[in-house]
């Protein structure tokens, strides 16, 4: 019976936003917004970092690599979304439900790439007179290898334990092939995936909170031992950017994967996937437009290169 199920279900369809079908209309539009002003902050953000050569040091290189890790991530989430508010019942293939996840799974980057970060600032801040040798290109170049390297090692992990197992339901209770709503669909006791879907998620976002937080506890301690209160809040200035992404991006990704299973429910995970999936990524372009001189500075001269 596994069998004949497994062969005849080769494609699933989302629920998506269904259950407020009076609302879609209301919701695409509010949806393409958002994605537009997404898009357009994150290709801002990438432009302005490799254009202006005061941008040239490992922070804006690490923002810029976020900029468009961010973006690759929603193109696999959001415009499939918004044509399922249009159009209910697009089918997608398994293979295809495969490859979004795995897609989706390489946002584990973000995770390990916001550490990276809390680590340049912990260097500029404690630490600065070496920073030019300790955050060398070299250096640079290492921390993106390796936090490419583990994101692709985890999402090929979970996506080959959830997609050798066999499925008996279509119908994914979700926008995207999250990987607890995939799960469901199985027609054989999931535990043993679910355990590594938890250790993975465990790993991918408490190692680096751990890290980050770490690396405030010794920023902190060094400005506060700062004599002039406009030196300290200088150096607070520093990192407010950094700090306030790294607390919604590592909030949202630990109520979303780490919370008990009995706390589900569709709506909730519905309206956590559309923090994380356009909220978030909104979020950075935002905040390190708005609050952050350097960046503001530099779109000023790129505005006034093009008067």
């Amino acid at each position: 019976m596994q069998g004949h199920n497994l062969t005849e279900v080769t494609q699933f369809v989302f629920l998506g936003f269904s259950r407020f079908r009076e609302h879609q209309t209301i919701l695409f539009v509010v949806f393409l917004i958002l994605y537009t002003f997404t898009l357009a902050g994150n290709a801002i953000i990438v432009t302005v970092v490799c254009t202006d050569r005061h941008l040239h040091t490992p922070m804006y290189v690490f923002l810029s690599v976020l900029a468009g890790s961010e973006t690759a991530y929603t193109l696999v989430t959001i415009p499939r979304m918004l044509s399922g508010l249009l159009a209910q019942n697009q089918p997608i293939s398994s293979a295809g439900c495969a490859t979004q996840m795995f897609f989706i799974a390489l946002a584990i980057n973000n995770c390990f790439l916001l550490t990276a970060m809390g680590y340049d600032r912990y260097v500029a801040i404690c630490d600065p007179l070496r920073y030019t040798v300790v955050m060398s290109k070299r250096v640079c170049v290492q921390l993106m290898c390796g936090v490419s390297g583990i994101g692709l090692a985890m999402a090929v992990v979970q996506v080959t334990s959830i997609f050798t197992l066999p499925f008996c339901h279509r119908v994914i209770g979700h926008f995207f092939c999250d990987i607890l709503p995939v799960l469901k669909l199985s027609c054989i006791d999931t535990t043993v995936n679910e355990i590594i879907n938890f250790v993975v998620s465990s790993f991918v976002i408490l190692v680096p909170v751990g890290l980050v937080f770490v690396s405030y506890v010794l920023i902190i301690s060094t400005i506060l031992r700062i004599r002039s209160a406009q030196g300290r809040k200088k150096a607070f200035a520093t990192c407010a950017s950094h700090l306030t992404v790294v607390i919604v991006h590592y909030g949202c990704a630990s109520i979303a994967y780490l919370k008990p299973k009995s706390e589900n429910s569709i709506e909730q995970d519905l309206l956590l996937s559309v923090t994380y999936t356009i909220i978030t990524p909104l979020l950075n372009p935002v905040v390190y437009s708005l609050r952050n001189k350097e960046v503001k500075d530099a779109l000023r001269r790129a505005v006034g290169r093009n008067i």
